[in-house]
C-alpha cells in the first residue's frame, strides 16, 4: 500500500483532533510549568502539532509543499533547541537552578 492511500484511509478529522491535544497539552505545559527544560519541551510538542497537520494535509491534497515545509521547521526547532540548551545550561552555571523565576536576576 502506498503512503498516501494509507493516509486518507484515516479521516482528517482525526489528525486534527490529535493535534489540537498535543497542542493543547504544550500551551498548558508552558503555561503551568517552572522548570526551564520542560517548558522547552512543551514548546517542542507544540511545533511537532503543527508538524502533524502540515504533514497531515499535505499527504491529503497529495502534495509535497506541506512535508517540505515541515523539514525546514525541524532544522529551525533543531537549532531552537541548541540554543535554548545552551541558554539553560548557563543558567543553571550561575544559579544552580533551572527554575524560570530565577530568570529575573539576569536582567542586569
Amino acid at each position: 500500500m502506498e503512503v498516501n492511500s494509507l493516509i486518507k484511509i484515516v479521516p482528517i478529522d482525526y489528525f486534527i483532533y490529535l493535534a489540537t491535544l498535543l497542542f493543547c497539552i504544550g500551551v498548558t505545559g508552558v503555561l503551568v510549568r517552572r522548570n526551564a527544560i520542560i517548558i522547552l519541551g512543551c514548546v517542542e510538542l507544540m511545533l511537532n502539532s503543527v508538524n502533524l497537520l502540515l504533514a497531515a494535509f499535505s499527504a491529503y491534497k497529495g502534495d509535497a509543499d506541506g512535508q517540505i515545509l515541515v523539514f525546514f521547521i525541524m532544522v529551525v526547532a533543531a537549532a531552537e533547541v541548541a540554543v535554548g540548551l545552551a541558554i539553560i545550561a548557563l543558567m543553571y552555571r550561575n544559579t544552580r537552578s533551572v527554575d524560570i523565576s530565577l530568570f529575573n536576576r539576569l536582567k542586569g
